[in-house]
């Protein structure tokens, strides 16, 4: 088994990512600003400090750090030149369905990176994934303390991290593949609908009330193109993952 450095391992993402690349018996180092075991060095991809040390002799990269208040342009440039530099033979990115679509900011940061890895020299496989259950639950507890519980008036397709984290485990234990087909929840739902089934389980009597929000990007939410209906392989549903009562959204540098 080879080496495989994941990017955010102590994150959302990046954690499990790492547990079942441990598993299957593959050799992993975390790359973070702040080390979890001994002797490991910090990593900090915005300046590219500690890349070259993390990746040598390393076989593959699993890029789940990131970070929507900025700073994935710099540090996906750092990687693919420690990543070339290192003699890297595989990376793979896990990206947002619609980031070339949706005029956000950080969907637009996204393509950026995949665009850039894809043109790069690096063997490379990019996943793009809709919107974590995690995410979703955030955006409800938030909404949810407020006197009326306003929500977008858009259709969300939330996937379990589980779910995309064996998928890009899988990418990472074999060739480089380019773009590969999107991954998306089990189901299309009305925002209203998930903030139902969070409001269920924390047993809280109240009514989301939709709101149809102006705006480029929301107009693009409207049309779907955040969505990979035809892509439905996730099976955990945002109602089940509610239930488990599990916590935390993180996936940092």
């Amino acid at each position: 088994m080879g080496t495989i450095v994941v990017t955010g391992a102590t994150g959302t993402l990046g954690q499990p990512v790492a547990e079942l690349l441990r598993g299957d018996g593959h050799q992993v180092r975390p790359a973070g600003r702040h080390p979890v075991g001994e002797g490991e060095p910090p990593v900090d991809l915005r300046t590219g400090q500690g890349l070259d040390q993390v990746l040598q002799g390393a076989d593959t990269v699993v890029h789940c750090a990131s970070s929507p208040t900025g700073g994935d342009i710099p540090a996906a440039r750092h990687l693919i030149a420690a990543a070339r530099a290192a003699g890297v033979g595989h990376l793979v990115y896990v990206s947002i369905v619609g980031c070339d679509r949706v005029p956000l900011g950080y969907y637009r940061t996204k393509h950026v990176v995949e665009q850039a890895l894809l043109a790069s020299d690096l063997g490379v496989s990019v996943l793009r994934a809709t919107q974590f259950h995690d995410l979703v639950r955030l955006l409800c507890r938030s909404s949810a303390r407020l006197p009326v519980m306003a929500v977008p008036d858009i259709d969300v397709q939330p996937v379990g991290v589980a779910e995309v984290a064996a998928r890009l485990a899988k990418l990472a234990a074999g060739p480089p593949q380019g773009r590969v087909p999107d991954m998306g929840g089990p189901l299309v739902q009305p925002f209203t609908e998930l903030a139902r089934a969070y409001l269920d389980s924390v047993d809280t009597p109240r009514r989301p009330v939709p709101v149809r929000l102006p705006g480029r990007v929301f107009a693009a939410y409207r049309r779907g193109e955040h969505l990979a209906p035809e892509r439905k392989v996730g099976s955990q549903t945002f109602a089940e993952f509610c239930a488990l009562g599990t916590d935390g959204y993180e996936g940092r540098y």
